[in-house]
């Protein structure tokens, strides 16, 4: 017994090191968004000339005033992201469980070279795509629309390779077969038995492209022109440039900068609930 707990000892400062770097890791990632909650909260006097980390009295009044400026076009911001974003994230993510499943649980000429050429393509930067893709769009006719925007966030190689490492290990072959002799058809297989085993993975997938789409600047700020169809990061992007002949701006920005970050939480709290493991347990005897 006196072994085994000087065993215990022995090993506890290497089980707290572990979450002590966590925390350090969580402190480092939340402080810049605690300081913009700090930041939304000041009025445009307080937020040059008071303490970096006390709150102020403004908040209120920055929301209000946001909402306002330029007939509420932060509105139109929003929507325009949430479309970006929403549709984007559900049409990469159908596209990306077909994809998997069938790279995962079929066999075919030129599979292999599919799945390397999806490799090679996480490797490539979005970055390096993105004036590519505007001339492309620009030979179509499609640049400065919605459509390009959302066309390029569909086919994402790496959300592809997720879905068919999921499937691959949610998805047992014999329940598979146990349905064909059933005489069930390849496409009622999949989506009565493969996509349903496959929810958490798409999950995972949808919130992943979301929050990217959401994210992204460089891809809208080139493809778009019309500021009605900016979303919220380059819509606040060009308040920032404002902000340097009109500082007031600078409150509107840091409370837009907030704000936008809100539906992102709560889609993460709200959907958390639908990854869950197992889903296949017991389906095969």
């Amino acid at each position: 017994m006196a072994s085994a707990h000087r065993l215990k000892a022995a090993r506890a400062p290497w089980g707290v090191a572990p979450t002590g770097l966590l925390l350090l890791g969580a402190i480092y990632c939340l402080f810049p968004v605690f300081w913009v909650l700090i930041a939304a909260t000041k009025s445009p006097a307080e937020l040059f000339s008071t303490s970096t980390l006390s709150f102020g009295t403004g908040f209120l009044d920055n929301v209000t005033q946001l909402f306002a400026y330029r007939d509420g076009v932060f509105w139109l911001w929003a929507a325009n992201t949430l479309l970006y974003a929403g549709g984007g994230a559900l049409l990469s993510t159908a596209v990306s469980a077909v994809s998997g499943y069938t790279l995962a649980k079929y066999r075919f000429r030129g599979r292999n070279l599919i799945f390397n050429l999806l490799i090679g393509g996480i490797l490539v930067p979005s970055v390096v795509l993105a004036i590519p893709q505007y001339l492309l769009f620009s030979k179509v006719g499609l640049a400065d629309t919605y459509w390009a925007v959302l066309l390029p966030q569909i086919l994402h190689p790496y959300s592809i390779y997720l879905a068919r490492v999921y499937a691959t290990a949610a998805i047992p072959d014999s329940l598979l077969e146990a349905g064909r002799i059933d005489g069930a058809g390849e496409g009622r297989l999949m989506y009565q038995v493969a996509i349903p085993l496959m929810v958490p993975g798409m999950v995972t997938i949808f919130l992943f492209q979301f929050v990217a789409i959401w994210n992204n600047f460089l891809l809208p700020f080139i493809m778009l022109g019309d500021d009605g169809k900016f979303p919220l990061t380059v819509g606040l992007f060009t308040l920032l440039q404002s902000g340097a002949n009109q500082p007031s701006l600078y409150n509107l920005i840091l409370t837009g900068a907030f704000l936008s970050l809100i539906p992102l939480i709560a889609l993460f709290l709200t959907m958390q609930r639908y990854w869950k493991t197992d889903l296949s347990s017991g389906a095969v005897k």
